[in-house]
């Protein structure tokens, strides 16, 4: 008893180291356990890529090639690191040939897509820059009708991953995210994907799967990082700081687009069994003697609609928030935001957009289309296309519907069909 009366003196007379160490020894648990967590999380996953090393394929059969375009300065520098720990076990143990190919530049993988062979299946780790680089090279190339076939993998290692959340379960740890997207790719599930077909009047086309945001919102979001000694306040700070300097904070552009179009059937997976060979021959007889009459279509003169907007920000998106759900039209959604909202409304509004920069506020107009050109003033500022910075200009924003196949975890289709209904 004497000496536990001795340790809780001591302790109490050297109270301040007391409380450091006990704080050095919280956070060192805390981070000891986290990665203990990691660990359990990469040996499940590696568990249930062998199953599927395990499976018996066929002589005359080959394993499935893949190629992997690596970001490795994504995150921070870290993406080389998260992948080789994360992701690259698991492939390697469910018998994959992995082609790896790391960019060392920005812009390099646009370049890499335009030489690179037909793989069984494309996967992508990195962010939405590297991601939208991709598609871009992708669509670019002249054989892209049948390139486009390819399924895509995303492996999501960068700051941003946008589209992670349309394809697999949502989670805020690291590792879980991406051992969860690289057995999404081995279990074969996939989904189709709109893409935007973003055009100016000199340049090559740009391609993107979430969309373009352009305006005051999007300008304040560039200056967060300036408010970082402000801690959680610093997005309302950066808002309320920029109406400081200029208000109101319109934009003037002007607007033409065409409505949606009605969504065709889908094709069948499954081809019909070949008909008999005596009704074949009987039915290559009845249209050599009547040949059926070609009826050419009469093409409907195109209808646009305009108008001059005013408007604080304007974002033009695709539907791959929810790619589970058939919707009756391809259409892509053009928000306009009031231009009269109060230094109030403008801080609270710009406050939700960094958490969805795609969702459209409550006053905010919106409409579908399938083509918008978009027509801005002089020194219009930047575009964000997929949350890369480009310089504004006139552009003509096309959809491709369903485009693209990506692969989607089980899990995450048969939640997003939930809240659907």
């Amino acid at each position: 008893m004497a000496r536990v009366l001795k340790v809780l003196r001591t302790l109490r007379n050297h109270w301040k180291k007391s409380a450091l160490a006990v704080c050095v020894f919280s956070y060192g648990g805390h981070w000891l356990y986290g990665k203990h967590c990691d660990s359990v999380l990469r040996r499940e996953a590696c568990l249930e890529a062998r199953e599927f090393g395990r499976q018996l394929i066929l002589p005359q059969e080959q394993l499935r090639k893949a190629t992997v375009i690596l970001n490795p300065a994504a995150c921070n520098g870290k993406a080389n690191n998260l992948f080789e720990k994360n992701a690259a076990p698991i492939l390697h143990l469910a018998g994959m040939e992995v082609k790896l190919v790391k960019t060392d530049y920005e812009g390099q993988a646009k370049k890499l897509m335009e030489l690179m062979e037909h793989p069984d299946l494309l996967i992508v780790a990195g962010g939405d820059g590297t991601l939208q680089e991709v598609i871009t090279g992708l669509l670019r190339r002249s054989d892209q009708a049948s390139f486009s076939k390819i399924p895509i993998g995303f492996i999501p290692l960068g700051s941003q991953n946008s589209l992670s959340q349309s394809l697999h379960l949502p989670t805020d740890n690291r590792v879980k995210n991406i051992t969860a997207a690289t057995l999404s790719i081995l279990k074969g599930e996939t989904v189709p994907l709109d893409v935007l077909q973003i055009k100016g009047e000199k340049d090559q086309p740009v391609f993107a799967l979430i969309g373009l945001r352009w305006g005051s919102f999007r300008d304040v979001a560039t200056s967060f990082s300036k408010y970082w000694y402000l801690g959680p306040l610093k997005t309302k700070a950066a808002h309320w700081f920029s109406t400081l300097r200029e208000w109101p904070q319109n934009r003037q552009a002007s607007l033409s687009f065409q409505m949606p179009t009605p969504r065709p059937p889908d094709e069948p997976t499954e081809r019909p069994p070949r008909p008999w060979l005596l009704r074949r021959i009987i039915h290559r007889l009845q249209h050599f003697w009547n040949p059926p009459v070609e009826e050419c279509p009469q093409e409907e003169p195109e209808h646009w609609e305009q108008k001059e907007i005013s408007t604080v920000e304007l974002s033009i998106m695709t539907q791959n928030r929810n790619p589970a759900v058939k919707r009756p039209e391809d259409s892509m959604v053009v928000c306009m935001e009031p231009d009269s909202l109060t230094v109030g409304e403008f801080i609270a509004i710009g406050s939700e957009k960094v958490k969805d920069p795609a969702q459209c506020s409550v006053k905010g107009q919106q409409l579908e289309a399938s083509v918008c050109q978009l027509g801005l003033p002089q020194g219009g500022g930047f575009f964000n296309i997929d949350n890369e910075e480009y310089e504004a200009m006139p552009v003509e924003v096309r959809l491709l519907p369903r485009k693209l196949r990506f692969f989607c975890s089980a899990e995450r289709r048969q939640e997003l069909l939930t809240h659907a209904h």
